[in-house]
Formats: structure tokens, sequence, C-alpha cells
């Protein structure tokens, strides 16, 4: 099962504790600078012939005869785009990548929809494959986890780059964006994510791998299918070839960590037999170390 009976209770906990845990942090996010009434004082700026002489700070103006305006920070809607990789290889595993993945994306849509974010989700593949629209409150949870299971795992391979175009181009405004993907993508994932980092969205990856991903156990003649294309190729596999593997399988960890890291990003990587929950509290406690 998909999303199991205590599925909501274990997100409403989630819910709760990212309240204590980051909200802080994603308050800064949507902050934005407005002149005259708000929720809290920033700062000062000078007056300029033209400006509304209501947002004077008269009692400056009183003591040192400087004509000074308050400037106050409006708090906004964030708006989180989940972008769920629904390409073959996500199909791999017992169980699979994709329920993960599918799990993943729903709690983190609960708690934004709970803490009165708006929220779109992408499913994608070689291109937007189906898309949740933008919404709000607590409500659309049920909706979205139908979208979810109703989700196709298509045979096609991974394009972030075309992807996170595509999103962008139906996104009304940025904010952060949650990639949740094996990052199995043969053009590399680097171009994808510069788009969202050059359109100055905040962004979190989400890394799913299989145990039998990282550690295979293979020796011998087999005929190995590339889970992506769906190409198969017989080969002959040694020691020598299982540690070329892992070497390689460990340089693609390592890239993706060294890219979130240089550019602010927050980055998990995880098994697909791990707890759902047990991901995004330690995103939580990484984003509550940040903030």
């Amino acid at each position: 099962m998909l999303f199991p009976p205590d599925f909501l209770t274990r997100v409403e906990y989630l819910s709760i504790m990212s309240k204590r845990v980051f909200r802080g942090r994603l308050l800064a996010q949507r902050r934005t600078l407005q002149m005259g009434a708000g929720i809290e004082f920033s700062d000062h700026r000078e007056y300029t012939p033209g400006d509304d002489f209501r947002y004077l700070d008269w009692n400056v103006y009183a003591r040192h005869g400087d004509l000074l305006l308050k400037r106050f920070e409006e708090e906004e809607d964030l708006h989180v785009y989940l972008m769920l990789d629904c390409s073959r290889s996500m199909s791999f595993g017992n169980p699979p990548k994709f329920d993960l993945a599918r799990q993943l994306v729903a709690a983190l849509a609960y708690i934004a929809l709970s803490d009165l974010d708006r929220i779109a989700v992408f499913a994608f593949a070689k291109g937007t494959v189906a898309e949740f629209p933008m919404s709000r409150g607590k409500a659309r949870i049920l909706p979205l986890m139908r979208f979810l299971e109703d989700l196709p795992n298509v045979g096609s391979e991974t394009d972030l780059a075309t992807s996170v175009r595509q999103m962008l181009q139906r996104s009304s405004r940025n904010g952060l964006a949650v990639v949740v993907s094996d990052l199995f993508d043969e053009h590399g994932f680097q171009n994808g994510l510069d788009q969202l980092r050059f359109r100055r969205f905040d962004a979190h990856v989400i890394q799913i791998h299989d145990p039998q991903e990282a550690q295979p156990e293979l020796l011998g003649d087999v005929a190995l299918i590339d889970m992506e294309t769906g190409g198969e190729r017989k080969v002959t596999v040694t020691e020598k070839n299982l540690r070329m593997y892992k070497q390689l399988f460990n340089n693609h960890q390592v890239a993706v960590r060294d890219y979130c890291r240089n550019y602010q990003y927050g980055c998990v990587q995880h098994a697909s037999i791990d707890r759902f929950d047990d991901i995004i509290l330690r995103m939580m406690r990484e984003s509550g170390q940040s903030a």
C-alpha cells in the first residue's frame, strides 16, 4: 500500500515538528520589504521628493531633524514546487524507488499546505508527464494523494533540464523547488539545477537509490538492462568490473553532494528502504542547523 492507514497521522507529526525546527528559515525566504505598514519593522531609507508623508518616522525627525521613511518586512506565501521523477529507473527495487519518492512528495506537500503555503507537483521523465496545479489548504492533500497513486512509472529516461525548463514556464513566480529523483540522467543533472539557480529558486535535492544499485552482487555472464532506456546488453561481470562500477556510482553521489554544497542547496541521499519520515526529519535537522 502506497499510503498506509497511519500516513496522515505521521505527516501531521512532521508538520508540527517543522514549525519548531525550520519554520524560521522558510519564513526568511518569503519576507519582502514594503513601505509603510507591515508585519515587522526592518529599517529606514532617506526621504526623496514624491514619497508618501504618512510613512515618515516623525520620532526621528523630532529628535534629529532627519527625514527618514520606515520600511517593514511583509510576509508572503511561499510557493513550493515539488518535482517528482517518474522515469523508468525509478521503478527499480523492492520496494520501488518510486514508492518512497511519492510518499516524500505527499508528506512535504502536507507540511507546506499546513503552513498555508502554496504547492504544485510536476511529475517528470523526459519532460513533464503530469501536473498537480498550484493549490493551497490542507483539504487539497487527499486529491494530491489520489493524483500520486494514479501516476504512471513511464517508460522513458530522465531529462531534468527539459523538465525544469517546462516547470519554469508554468511557474508564476520563484520559490522553493524540491527535486525528488535518483538523478540518473545521461545528459547530467547539473543543467537542470543550474536553471533553478539562475532563476533564483531556493532548492533542495532528495536523491534516492536502491541498495542493489550501490552494492550490486553480480558475477559471471549476465544480461544487463538499462533502466532508463530499456536497452539490454550481455556482459561478463568480473571483480574488477564491480570495483569500477562502485567507483562510478560513488563518484555520481559525490558530484551531487558537491554541487549542492557549492551552491548552498539542501541535499539528502537515501536508500529506497528508508522511511519517508526519517528522511524529512533529517532535512529538518540540517535546515535548522544552517538557519
